[in-house]
């Protein structure tokens, strides 16, 4: 069912949460591999960044539409998150919508959804040199548990990553 947000401050227009669709990957894709690019390029080794190409963001865009929460302004998709189990697994927002509440409401409603379902708490991977990341969690009331070696797909196995882990305040 989908969900309005009150717009921030200085921004005219509410954001829409609503489960994503087919028809929401390719827009899913786009924001997924440039926020990707700007969190985590010069931050990941060298074997994950070449594992992160246009084509594998568009392939797990659809393979998660699913899990897949996005946030619209007016219809268009400005940014969404994954969830899988206990782990908010992908948030990222669109360039142009960086700034406002749109990461806010999101990671606010994939904590909602990860305790809807049972879990007391929701955590996530950041990688350490993603320090905009980082900041973002903890304005949110996130912890930061330090950091451990997030194991990241790729399709020949996995790469290493090193990560902090966040964990959502307890309620």
């Amino acid at each position: 069912m989908p969900q309005t947000t009150a717009p921030p401050t200085g921004h005219a227009e509410p954001v829409e949460l609503r489960p994503a669709t087919r028809d929401d990957a390719a827009a899913v894709a786009r924001i997924w591999r440039e926020g990707w690019a700007d969190a985590h390029l010069g931050h990941v080794p060298d074997a994950l960044a070449a594992a992160r190409t246009p084509g594998s963001f568009a392939e797990r865009a659809r393979e998660r539409v699913a899990d897949t929460t996005v946030a619209a302004r007016r219809g268009v998709v400005v940014g969404f998150v994954m969830v899988a189990g206990d782990e908010v697994d992908q948030l990222y927002v669109d360039r142009t919508a960086r700034g406002g509440d749109v990461g806010g409401a999101l990671l606010r409603h994939a904590e909602a959804s990860i305790r809807a379902v049972g879990h007391e708490r929701a955590w996530l991977a950041v990688a350490t040199g993603n320090a905009a990341g980082r900041l973002f969690y903890a304005r949110q009331g996130w912890v930061d548990e330090g950091r451990f070696a997030h194991r990241a797909p790729v399709p020949d196995g996995d790469v290493e990553v090193d990560c902090h882990r966040f964990v959502s305040p307890a309620r």
